[in-house]
């Protein structure tokens, strides 16, 4: 072994990489009483309850905020795809009508006698009369 990675015990120098260890051990004691939880007992392992408590908030947003809104854009995917001829529906915009032409993006509305408008299908906001 060589000086460089020897590591004497029971004397009063001991070397380490060529670094006193008595200063080391000092400055790494500082180090870890820093790093500790405060002294009163408490665990380090506060990440455990950080991480329990990020899934749990995660859990209360998905179930009060992400899953309605997925649930509202499930119906209104299946109500789109449901309008019929003769239906009265309401635009996004708020124009009343009843639908008198279908393809597969524009819907025909007729919003008075002979006044006809074109829109597309993804502006039909909801269904007021389904046609019988």
């Amino acid at each position: 072994m060589t000086l460089r990675h020897s590591l004497l015990t029971g004397g009063e120098k001991r070397t380490f990489y060529g670094c006193d260890i008595k200063k080391e051990e000092k400055d790494l004691t500082d180090i870890v009483y820093a790093m500790g939880g405060g002294g009163n007992g408490s665990p380090v392992g506060g990440d455990i309850s950080f991480l329990i408590m990020m899934v749990v908030l995660f859990g209360i947003f998905y179930f009060l905020l992400i899953r309605p809104q997925q649930k509202k854009q499930k119906e209104l995917k299946q109500m789109l795809e449901n309008l019929t001829h003769g239906d009265t529906v309401v635009t996004s915009g708020g124009i009343h009508g009843k639908i008198v032409a279908i393809t597969d993006n524009v819907i025909t509305l007729e919003i008075a006698d002979k006044v006809r408008i074109k829109v597309s299908r993804a502006f039909i906001a909801e269904v007021l009369q389904k046609a019988s």
